[in-house]
């Protein structure tokens, strides 16, 4: 009976109901012997490799992969860049970026002194690799906008309203300090690690910056204006010393000069001591300067000047020099012997040169 059924089912019909004969042989579905195995083996390949695929997982450079068994994280293994073997319809893997990112946040708060400060931060910081499925499992791969943005405002809004709108630019580097603590100190428990911070701008109220300004132009002009009076009390001070350079000078100069006609006076004197007692002594002197005096032309007539042996004049006697004498006594017989001595017996006698002159001194050639 069921070799019946079954060879009832099997057999194929025409449209006009005549039976069709089973040319392949193939049990009754037209299939061949080859067919038949290549079908099954083909099937049971891609399942094979559907299974494969299933169990192999790659961890981009970068990441780290963190594994789901069945949907929960396993946080005993943060798995490394590379390939991976997981079990199939069971495990799967999330990759998570540990290298460096950045994210710039704008932040609007209120300084010390209640001005409107715009502050934008631009924040460098990386996934700590070791705790990345715990990070995953407590907040997500959405962790930037969920901690990151808000810890950045919080902070930025914190260390603003410690200090007024003046000392956010004067100090600056302590500022960014203390934004970094803060940042630093609240990412830290979800294991993010901050590399570094950046305040990119500070942007205050326009009537703040016109009053900033306004407060350095005065601060410039009275600057300018210590320089300037700096300027003209060393100016003062220069002519001051100048003038005193020259008082000094000029008394120096005065007090040399006056120096200067002492000694000459005094030498003058000495001379006249010098010459008055060699006159008293002797004649060669006034011999030796006649003779220095000389110009080289002989007198045409020598004599007294209308003066006897006592005359008072002593012109003739003498033709070079002119010395005055005095009315004593024995400046009267000096200038007598020296009349009576030098007079020439006629007109074309020469006068008689001194008998031990001077080495210097130059006897005049007769003519």
């Amino acid at each position: 009976m069921v070799d019946f059924f079954k060879s009832k089912r099997n057999r194929r019909i025409t449209p006009d109901g005549e039976p069709l004969e089973d040319v392949g042989g193939g049990g009754g579905f037209g299939f061949s012997s080859p067919l038949k195995i290549a079908i099954p083996a083909i099937i049971a390949i891609i399942i094979i490799f559907v299974v494969l695929t299933s169990s192999l997982k790659i961890v981009e450079a970068g990441n780290r992969g963190v594994l789901l068994k069945f949907g929960a994280v396993d946080t005993s293994v943060s798995l490394s860049e590379g390939l991976h073997f997981v079990l199939p319809f069971r495990d799967s893997i999330v990759p998570m970026e540990v290298r460096t990112q950045k994210i710039v946040e704008s932040t609007t708060s209120a300084s010390k002194d209640l001005q409107n400060v715009a502050t934008e931060v631009a924040l460098n910081y990386r996934i700590n690799p070791d705790t990345v499925p715990i990070l995953y499992k407590e907040i997500g791969l959405d962790y930037s906008n969920r901690v990151i943005v808000p810890t950045i405002q919080e902070s930025v809004k914190q260390v603003t309203a410690r200090y007024n709108a003046e000392e956010l630019i004067t100090k600056r580097d302590q500022v960014k300090s203390e934004i970094e603590e803060q940042i630093e100190a609240r990412l830290t428990p979800y294991n993010i690690l901050m590399d570094t911070i950046s305040i990119t701008d500070f942007q205050f109220s326009d009537q703040f910056v016109q009053a900033v300004e306004a407060k350095v132009q005065a601060e410039q002009r009275a600057l300018q204006a210590q320089n300037e009076l700096r300027r003209i009390q060393i100016e003062a001070q220069q002519t001051e010393a100048r003038a005193l350079g020259e008082q000094k000078a000029n008394i120096a100069s005065a007090e040399g000069q006056r120096q200067a006609n002492i000694l000459r006076a005094q030498g003058e004197s000495e001379a006249v001591k010098i010459i008055d007692a060699q006159l008293r002594n002797s004649t060669e002197y006034l011999n030796w300067l006649q003779s220095q005096r000389w110009d080289g032309k002989l007198p045409l007539v020598t004599g007294s000047g209308g003066g006897g042996a006592g005359g008072g004049n002593n012109l003739g006697a003498i033709p070079f020099i002119e010395i005055p004498l005095g009315d004593s006594p024995e400046s009267t017989t000096t200038s007598s012997a020296a009349n009576n001595s030098s007079a020439p017996a006629n007109p074309s006698t020469l006068p008689t040169a001194p008998a031990s002159p001077p080495a210097s001194s130059t006897i005049p050639p007769s003519q």
